[in-house]
């Protein structure tokens, strides 16, 4: 059977099917569209996405919040970072200035006023927006709302879990940051959507692993509490010398995020395994015509035989090493009891 060219009336049926199916998927719980387009499932998951932000938007406008636009300038950074850096560099902020050159601001920001500093503001959420804003030197569109330093923390942490871009590093830099700046627990419970343990756990991992060791991987995308769990136990049983080098290797900070996560991990997985070689077990003959060495692992033993009759020895020892097996599995045997 030939096929056919599909028409603008036909793609666009499609693509409201697809929007229609999304909405019924989300509300009864199926967790897979059906859909022989995955283009249009894309794009159409897209729309959805705008749709939900637009909605936001629209309850923060009948919930009585005023949308304004300010200049970027008076609008001032939050006290508790949830990101690094390297997300706001300029190839991060560009592609949305991008779309702010073409189509405008759509969704807003969030600012709370400073108190007691007429004309001043703090981001609440929509850093990326208003660094976007600052960049091609236009207005930010923002909501303006009167918050507690409480309800600020659980705004911006809910924003950044919505949208699901934050790591997981981030997100126990973000919880760490709460606690050193004395936000009770079920406030940093509230802005990151989860519970005491795993809290917990996050503020553990964060404080454990050297800052400046966080900073120089960044947010390493993709790597969980797992590989992060295990970096911090390897840390614990070693000193800053098995990453510094690494990272102030010139190639370093030209990898992506998650690759100086695994070359970090990498170079303390090296140094582990080289720590858990045993010292050298030596001994020598009284004439001093044997010396033998022993240097072994967990898994393996290498011996040399050395000196004037060392060659002689050794050939001696092999070509008994039947009899001597057996004495061994004897002695093993009396130690342990069996």
């Amino acid at each position: 059977m030939g096929t056919r060219a599909v028409s603008r009336r036909d793609s666009k049926g499609m693509f409201a099917a697809v929007l229609s199916q999304l909405s019924e998927d989300k509300e009864e719980g199926v967790p897979e569209v059906r859909s022989s387009s995955p283009h249009l499932l894309k794009v159409a998951a897209g729309v959805r996405q705008m749709q939900e932000r637009s909605e936001a938007a629209e309850k923060l406008l009948r919930a009585g919040e005023q949308i304004v636009e300010l200049d970027p300038d008076l609008v001032r950074p939050s006290s508790i970072h949830d990101r690094y850096d390297d997300a706001y560099e300029a190839d991060a902020v560009a592609e949305i200035a991008a779309s702010m050159r073409e189509r405008g601001q759509i969704v807003p920001g969030l600012v709370r006023p400073v108190r007691g500093e007429e004309g001043a503001y703090q981001i609440v959420y929509g850093r990326r927006r208003l660094a976007a804003a600052k960049q091609l030197g236009i207005k930010f569109k923002t909501a303006v709302r009167d918050l507690k330093d409480e309800e600020a923390v659980i705004f911006q942490g809910e924003e950044n879990t919505a949208r699901e871009d934050l790591s997981f590093i981030e997100k126990c830099v973000f919880a760490l940051a709460q606690q050193e700046a004395g936000f009770r627990r079920d406030t940093i419970c509230a802005s990151l959507s989860t519970g005491k343990s795993h809290i917990s756990e996050m503020i553990a991992i964060a404080a454990e692993i050297p800052s400046d060791l966080l900073r120089s991987i960044g947010k390493a995308p993709g790597v969980g509490r797992p590989r992060w769990a295990a970096l911090v136990s390897k840390l614990s049983t070693q000193g800053e010398g098995g990453w510094k080098k690494v990272v102030s290797s010139p190639d370093f900070r030209l990898l992506p995020s998650a690759d100086r996560f695994e070359a970090i991990f990498k170079a303390l997985s090296t140094k582990a395994a080289a720590r858990s070689i045993a010292k050298p077990k030596s001994w020598a003959s009284a004439d001093e015509a044997v010396h033998v060495s022993v240097k072994s692992t967990s898994k393996r033993a290498v011996v040399t035989y050395e000196a004037r009759n060392g060659v002689g020895f050794a050939d001696y020892v092999a070509g008994r090493l039947e009899a001597l097996y057996e004495d061994f599995l004897k002695a093993k045997e009396t130690s342990t009891g069996d």
